[in-house]
């Protein structure tokens, strides 16, 4: 189960990273894994130029290699200090979105 789950990851973050990567630093704050179904879903939270502090959930499936965006809602900045504190899922030395598409 668990070298199951490790694959599901690492395929995730083959597709996940070069999407956001414009937005690092990146949080993962949330994660279900459905081994049933060879999905995972979980929530990022990233600064975003044009909403500010975003909370975005999306779907992998791992089986089709698939990323399904499922929404997303906005952080108020004392939520996003508390998440500043962890270690980032993707990190950046410093938040420049100016390179973001917007998207």
């Amino acid at each position: 189960m668990d070298d199951k789950l490790e694959i599901m990851r690492q395929r995730r973050d083959a597709k996940v990273h070069p999407h956001l990567e414009q937005y690092a630093p990146v949080w993962l704050v949330d994660e279900i894994a459905h081994p049933e179904h060879e999905a995972l879903q979980f929530e990022v939270v990233f600064y975003h130029l044009r909403d500010g502090w975003t909370k975005r959930r999306y779907r992998f499936d791992s089986f089709n290699s698939v990323l399904y965006y499922l929404g997303q809602t906005l952080l108020s900045e004392d939520q996003a200090l508390e998440i500043e504190k962890q270690t980032p899922y993707i990190s950046a030395e410093s938040i420049n979105t100016i390179s973001s598409y917007g998207g």
